[in-house]
């Protein structure tokens, strides 16, 4: 088991993975830090109902290496970390549970800062709160931000559009088609966007009560999850679970653009190449799904929704600024933002390699001011 461990952080060059256990109340988590070349690892915390503990591990290993890249891409002073808790949010959630997770989190003493993620909410956060300062995205009356969903559907939003300006060269969304998969936090976000702005919405959920409930609310259509790749559409938008673009499904597509708030859409780095050919503009997931951790980033300098708005609106020339490099180059956009992103890590570790000791101005000391 060590030697797989090894193998695998070794083959995405990760610096720390810590597995965590409290038998009590029932907690089996690992924490990945990918990369603290920029600053502390910042990741959500994910609860999922994993098979096995090596799909829980292979997941929080590319996660975490997202969340680096997502940073960087952002421009961003912070590194790359997640976690996956192994269990089913709908039935193994107490507050003893991610109490006992924050006293492990509170252990790493700043190298790695979480929030929530798929699976978990504000008061999820909250609990994990009471034993550890290493929490954004907590309730704003604690002086947080709150749930960071609703930045990472606007900066999608924004990415959109600046797809929509390259393939058709007019971003205006009123006449266009998109096949959203998942009706979730962001997704039903997105959709409220896509709709507001005269889009046509074919939306999917696993879960029926979401889409059904959304479909009550905003303008929809809906068909089951395996069809969604059917949908022939302008945009295909995936805001689930990742490597949802596989061998499988990379053909079925009905798009001339895949554009959304999911991370690790590609199951390989190769389907982008497959993407290319078949004239679909890519929008690499970690650089347009970045308006979360945007927002949960300026708790550390002191929260301003209004600097925060203003942020996210720069991920339409960050999508941009990739799908140029990428026409240069004469390579997938994948690519352009893997460039993008290594050659600003490789001048930063010129200098420090590795984030020891957490700043001066950061979490700790925002805390104590609340």
């Amino acid at each position: 088991m060590n030697e797989g461990v090894l193998s695998s952080m070794q083959e995405f060059d990760h610096e720390q993975v810590v597995f965590c256990q409290a038998k009590d109340v029932g907690l089996k988590v690992i924490v990945a830090i990918h990369d603290t070349t920029l600053g502390p690892a910042l990741g959500g915390t994910r609860m999922w109902p994993y098979a096995s503990e090596t799909e829980a591990l292979r997941d929080v290993l590319r996660l975490s290496r997202g969340m680096t890249y997502k940073a960087a891409a952002a421009g961003l002073p912070l590194g790359g970390g997640k976690a996956v808790i192994i269990g089913d949010p709908k039935k193994d959630k107490s507050q003893a549970l991610f109490r006992s997770y924050g006293r492990f989190i509170n252990s790493l003493d700043g190298r790695y800062i979480t929030a929530e993620d798929v699976g978990t909410n504000v008061f999820d956060m909250e609990c994990a709160f009471l034993e550890t300062d290493y929490v954004v995205g907590t309730d704003p009356t604690h002086g947080g931000s709150g749930d960071p969903s609703p930045f990472t559907a606007l900066g999608t939003f924004y990415g959109i559009k600046a797809c929509l300006n390259k393939v058709y060269g007019d971003e205006s969304l009123k006449g266009r088609t998109f096949a959203v998969q998942g009706a979730g936090k962001v997704g039903a976000d997105l959709i409220r966007h896509l709709v507001k702005n005269g889009a046509k919405v074919i939306a999917c959920d696993i879960d029926k009560d979401k889409v059904n409930s959304l479909k009550q609310e905003v303008s929809i259509e809906t068909v089951p999850p395996d069809d969604i790749y059917n949908v022939k559409c302008d945009v295909f938008s995936p805001c689930a679970l990742g490597a949802i673009i596989n061998d499988k499904t990379v053909e079925l597509l009905k798009c001339k653009i895949v554009a959304g708030g999911a991370n690790n859409q590609l199951e390989r780095i190769d389907h982008a190449d497959i993407l290319k050919k078949r004239g679909i503009c890519y929008a690499p997931d970690y650089v347009i799904n970045a308006g979360g951790l945007m927002n949960v980033f300026l708790e550390l300098e002191g929260y301003s929704r209004e600097r925060c708005e203003r942020m996210v609106q720069n991920i339409y020339h960050n999508v941009g600024r990739v799908l140029k490099i990428a026409d240069e180059m004469g390579v997938t956009t994948a690519r352009a933002a893997d460039v993008m992103v290594e050659e600003h890590l490789e001048k930063v570790r010129r200098g420090s390699r590795m984030f020891t000791m957490h700043p001066k101005h950061a979490l700790r000391d925002v805390h104590r001011r609340r």
